[in-house]
């Protein structure tokens, strides 16, 4: 036991340099851990406010329940979310439907608004797979909207400096003449 209080007196130094950088690194490591997890829960509920010409939108192939609405879910950046709608023509001619997103809007917790309205996003894109096919008058068509989310650096900056909590976009479904 002696010997090992003689090692230990000979080599202070050492063990007080170690004892610095093991606290630092534990220090620097809680610091950017908890600056981290500001980036790693993002996420927030978004809506889609569908508004048509020609054409009603509903949620079941029986055309039963029509929508003016998509409720896209909670987000996340770097996901996609889905939505299935059947798109029927109220059209008295042979058209080809047109989609659009418009007035992106993200807003904060306070409910006010951190970006937008603005003709599109640089964070989100909002496609479909409808294959250009004319459209005759009551035809209806199943459709697959597709809501992509950026995920970068820069969008979950924008998301934390600006407290975003919601966004909403309108999604403009009309039809032209073929």
């Amino acid at each position: 036991m002696k010997p090992l209080l003689e090692a230990l007196r000979a080599s202070r130094k050492t063990l007080l340099l170690i004892l610095v950088v093991a606290t630092t690194t534990i220090a620097l490591s809680t610091i950017a851990s908890m600056w981290l997890s500001k980036f790693s829960d993002l996420h927030f509920p978004s809506i889609g406010t569908i508004k048509t010409a020609g054409v009603k939108v509903y949620w079941d192939a029986n055309l039963e329940n029509e929508t003016k609405e998509v409720q896209w879910g909670t987000i996340y950046p770097g996901s996609s979310n889905n939505v299935t709608l059947f798109v029927r023509s109220v059209s008295n001619i042979d058209a080809v439907m047109e989609l659009k997103a418009a007035n992106w809007t993200f807003r904060n917790g306070n409910g006010t608004i951190a970006m937008g309205p603005s003709s599109s996003s640089s964070y989100m894109n909002l496609t479909w797979d409808y294959d250009n096919a004319t459209l005759g008058t009551g035809e209806t068509v199943t459709v697959t909207m597709t809501l992509s989310v950026e995920d970068s650096l820069s969008f979950r900056t924008f998301l934390v400096d600006n407290d975003v909590r919601e966004f909403s976009v309108d999604i403009i479904i009309w039809v032209v003449e073929k």
